[in-house]
């Protein structure tokens, strides 16, 4: 009964401290920053302006293939599954913070079999002597300055940073696989063009050996021929090189083995392109979408709660420890209410004099959050830079393609006037090469502006989050969640 009213005056002793007393530290609210109203990049007149759809935006390429890629990546790729662990292990520490807040407990069990020196004692003892004990200990801290508290939001943010990251690793994972895929289709098609390029010098090089043999021009247009035939074919190999590369990228980006995904990317010389009508909303729905910026939010907010950690070391520590136990000689004796034995220690811990370590442990927290709040602002300066670079190299880059490829017709008009007029005797052989020359790097360059254009939006893609704005946790997070709610 004794014990009994303790414990009931110990208790709302204990409620009575965590009520009134506030929590330590700073009580976070999200920072504002002021974002642009609008892009500074307006040349783009089909980029600005209405609200941007850009939820699996991979598929605007209307690729199968590249489809199919992401979504096997998604699933198998060994970093996602590392962000995805990663989250299992931020919230076992926020259990492990939580549990801090309630008593512990442990059973105990004890057995000892004594003998004691008979010439130290008259009467001598009574030797051997066992004893036997079961019961349990218990303790805990009470939580009066929020300390406890303050760990508790602080793992919480961590979870949340954590499955930002996990995000910010899937927005990165799709637009690396799309970029290789993209790379890897333009690769395809510059060697096909190389190719297209060789057959027709190969043409030339067999007219120049023909007029040659008939005694109508020089042997250095052979010669000339021959050299622009190979350095041609030169390229080619180089070209097949960057494209087992491509390939090689994308296979480790989706779990499998270089070399695994050769016949299933074929031989396909298409590069895949968006509509030209997309609308990317504003810098406002850009910072609220991108991952990083989310991730340096919550890692500021875990960061303003240690503050309220390391500040309760100022104040006392409020304890309660306790045991029952049931103790006795015999085994026969150990279940009788004479063989009960029990403590109750309330304590009090208070570190007066720390020469300045608490306090200089508080202002490391603090200045740690002024660097977390510089990171976060530093997230959305980079978010916004990205954004507007995309916008202007997609412009630009449209631009130069179309350029290019008014200069691919034209060049191949110029090639078969030369050859006519070349067959006729009426210009060198010099002229037919320059032409050859010129079609074969429009031809290339055109190419590479085509996958450049596409590789823009990927990138402009991810500046703008990767529209994962829907996706909360990975896929086995969301089913245990689910699971709770049934329950």
């Amino acid at each position: 009964m004794k014990r009994s009213g303790l414990l009931y005056l110990i208790t709302p002793i204990a409620g009575l401290f965590l009520t009134a007393c506030p929590k330590v530290g700073i009580d976070y609210t999200s920072p504002t920053l002021k974002a642009p109203d609008a892009w500074s990049q307006n040349v783009v007149r089909d980029l600005k302006g209405g609200q941007g759809g850009i939820e699996n935006w991979w598929k605007k390429f209307n690729d199968s293939t590249l489809n199919q890629l992401i979504e096997q990546a998604r699933k198998a790729n060994p970093n996602l599954e590392i962000a995805y662990q990663q989250i299992n292990e931020a919230r076992a520490r926020r259990g492990v913070a939580y549990s801090q807040l309630f008593p512990d407990a442990a059973a105990t069990a004890d057995y000892q079999r004594v003998r004691a020196s008979e010439s130290l004692f008259f009467p001598p003892p009574t030797n051997p002597n066992n004893s036997f004990s079961i019961g349990f200990d218990s303790g805990w801290e009470i939580d009066v300055f929020g300390g406890i508290q303050r760990s508790v939001e602080s793992a919480q943010a961590s979870v949340e940073a954590a499955v930002e990251a996990y995000r910010d690793v899937l927005v990165s994972l799709e637009a690396e696989v799309a970029l290789n895929y993209i790379e890897m289709r333009t690769l395809q098609k510059r060697i096909r063009l190389a190719y297209e390029n060789i057959e027709r010098q190969r043409d030339s090089h067999k007219l120049t050996k023909d007029r040659f043999d008939a005694g109508l021009v020089p042997e250095i247009d052979v010669t000339q021929a021959e050299t622009n035939l190979y350095n041609t074919e030169a390229v080619v190999p180089a070209l097949e090189i960057q494209l087992a590369f491509a390939r090689n990228r994308l296979a480790s980006l989706l779990g499998n083995y270089a070399g695994s995904l050769d016949k299933k990317l074929g031989r396909s010389t298409t590069i895949p392109l968006p509509p030209r009508s997309l609308a990317t909303g504003l810098p406002a729905n850009l910072l609220r979408s991108r991952p990083d910026v989310r991730q340096a939010e919550r890692e500021l907010a875990a960061q303003t709660a240690r503050v309220g950690v390391a500040t309760a070391d100022l104040y006392p520590r409020f304890s309660l420890l306790g045991n029952l136990n049931l103790q006795a000689i015999d085994t026969d004796d150990l279940l009788k209410s004479s063989s009960r034995a029990f403590g109750i220690a309330p304590s009090v811990r208070w570190q007066i004099f720390a020469a300045g370590g608490i306090r200089n442990n508080i202002r490391i927290e603090k200045t740690r959050v002024q660097q977390a709040y510089k990171v976060y602002e530093n997230a959305i300066l980079l978010a916004v830079e990205e954004s507007e670079n995309s916008l202007i190299s997609i412009s630009k880059e449209r631009v130069r393609f179309a350029k290019l490829r008014q200069s691919v017709k034209s060049t191949e008009k110029t090639v078969k006037l030369v050859k006519d007029n070349y067959q006729n005797g009426l210009v060198d052989f010099q002229n037919v090469l320059d032409a050859e020359r010129s079609l074969f790097t429009a031809q290339d360059d055109s190419a590479i502006s085509e996958g450049s254009v596409s590789a823009n939006y990927v990138r402009l893609f991810k500046a703008l989050g990767g529209g994962t704005e829907t996706v909360l946790a990975p896929p086995a997070v969301k089913e245990k969640n689910s699971a709770k709610k049934k329950k």
